[in-house]
C-alpha cells in the first residue's frame, strides 16, 4: 500500500464542529479557489505561446496543488468519523475527553480537550492525540502520572480529572 492509500483510509475522529469546518474548507476550495485559479490560468494563456509562458506553467503548478490538496481533503472528510459524547468514557482519558493535568516539574495545571489533529489548537486549549503529550495522556486514569518525552527532556503530568 502507498502511502497515498494509507492517508485516503486513516479513520481519524472529529467533533461535529471540526468535521463542519473542514467540509466549509472543501467547499472554498472547490468553488472559490478553483475559479481562481482557472481565471488565472485563462489570464497567462491569453498572454500568448504557452510554451515560453512561464506565467502559464505557474498557473499551472498552482492548480495541481489546488487539486491535490482537494483529492487529500476529500478522503479525510470520506474517512471522518463524528464521535458522540454518549459514547465517550470518561474514566480514562480518550479522544474528545477533556483531561485536567498538573504539571509534576513545575506545579502548573492546564486542562487539554483531546482532538485529532486536524482540529488540534493549542491557544484553543484543542491538543492532538498524535502530539507527544497527547500520546503521553491517552489510556491514563485520574490519579496517574504521564511521563511523556518532549524535546527540552520528561514532563511528568498527574491526571486531575477528566470530563467531556
Amino acid at each position: 500500500m502507498t502511502k497515498k492509500n494509507k492517508i485516503m483510509t486513516k479513520s481519524s475522529y472529529y467533533t461535529e464542529e471540526g468535521l463542519q469546518k473542514l467540509k466549509e474548507e472543501l467547499n472554498k476550495l472547490k468553488t472559490q479557489e478553483r475559479s481562481r485559479v482557472a481565471e488565472q490560468l485563462a489570464d497567462a494563456r491569453d498572454k500568448g505561446d504557452l510554451s515560453e509562458n512561464a506565467e502559464y506553467d505557474a498557473a499551472k503548478e498552482v492548480q495541481g496543488l489546488l487539486e491535490l490538496k482537494i483529492s487529500e481533503l476529500e478522503a479525510v472528510v470520506a474517512n471522518a468519523q463524528v464521535i458522540a459524547q454518549q459514547d465517550i468514557n470518561t474514566t480514562v482519558v480518550s479522544i474528545l475527553t477533556k483531561v485536567k493535568v498538573k504539571n509534576q516539574n513545575n506545579g502548573q495545571e492546564v486542562t487539554y480537550m483531546l482532538v485529532s489533529a486536524g482540529e488540534a489548537d493549542l491557544k484553543a486549549g484543542k491538543l492532538s492525540i498524535d502530539s507527544p503529550i497527547g500520546r503521553g495522556l491517552l489510556g491514563k486514569k485520574v490519579g496517574d502520572i504521564a511521563a511523556v518525552a518532549v524535546p527540552a527532556g520528561e514532563i511528568k503530568f498527574r491526571i486531575l480529572s477528566i470530563s467531556l
